[in-house]
């Protein structure tokens, strides 16, 4: 059990009460971790109860820190004790747990997370295309192709935006796909559900390598890297949505070892 200090608390979504958090582990000098991976942290409730939460990191390794992406949600006890915690206090915590992590050799990969399910989805950009500390500049992709595509209700609720746009801007394999099921006039932008899009990608991609869909049944044992269709697809976010885009993919014939998801309700 580790004690974590905030060092940085910043409310990114007034209307869905969003906070990013910064943790440093002062204990430590180091904090290593996989991006995808979760911390618990634990704290006694007002009726003397130890509560314990999982929550993604939300960032790539970087010395003894780490940072968190929490929704407060009405009546719960934990994301209502983070949001309302002082910067300076610490709470308790262990990890890195977890095995939501990118396969290696990467892939041509879809990272597909509607709400907070971007956390991780943020790890595994900052580690893929570093740009701060020792590793930066450093392009782990392998030059393969990265889609990113983010699916919530409003504008409002798109957490780090500007940032995983700006990425996108700078690196041509790093593909961000925002899209709003709720979007007011004023959005420009995408619309619809993420498996409505990710979708359109596959078939895109299947036509140009002349691939007919769906793929035939494959053995399971086959292991996926050695498939002609090697998209890998990484999902977070809440039951209905993982499950709706695991169909999708399952209706195209793809190899279960290329579904990674983690669900948070």
């Amino acid at each position: 059990m580790y004690s974590a200090r905030l060092e940085r608390k910043e409310c990114i979504s007034e209307s869905a009460q969003c906070y990013h958090f910064e943790f440093v582990l002062d204990e430590l000098e180091s904090f290593p971790f996989t991006p995808g991976q979760f911390i618990s942290a634990v704290a006694t409730d007002p009726n003397g109860k130890q509560q314990t939460r999982a929550y993604s990191i939300a960032s790539a390794p970087r010395g003894n820190r780490f940072e968190l992406c929490v929704n407060r949600v009405e009546e719960g006890f934990f994301s209502n004790y983070l949001a309302d915690l002082p910067v300076g206090s610490t709470v308790k915590m262990h990890g890195p747990h977890g095995h939501f992590v990118l396969k290696s050799p990467v892939t041509d990969s879809f990272l597909i997370a509607t709400g907070t399910g971007i956390a991780p989805m943020r790890a595994y950009a900052q580690w893929l295309f570093p740009e701060t500390g020792p590793d930066a500049g450093l392009d782990r992709s392998e030059g393969k192709d990265i889609w990113c595509i983010y699916g919530t209700r409003h504008e409002s609720e798109l957490y780090y935006h500007e940032e995983l746009t700006a990425l996108a801007a700078r690196k041509p394999n790093f593909h961000y796909l925002a899209t709003l099921s709720r979007a007011d006039s004023g959005w420009t932008g995408l619309r619809g559900y993420v498996q409505e899009h990710m979708a359109r990608i596959v078939e895109e991609r299947a036509a140009k390598l002349g691939i007919a869909l769906p793929v035939p049944p494959v053995d399971p044992a086959i292991p996926a890297a050695e498939l002609n269709f090697d998209i890998y697809s990484y999902i977070c976010g809440l039951n209905n949505m993982v499950a709706g885009v695991r169909d999708k993919l399952a209706s195209y014939g793809w190899h279960k070892k290329q579904i990674i998801f983690e669900r948070y309700d």
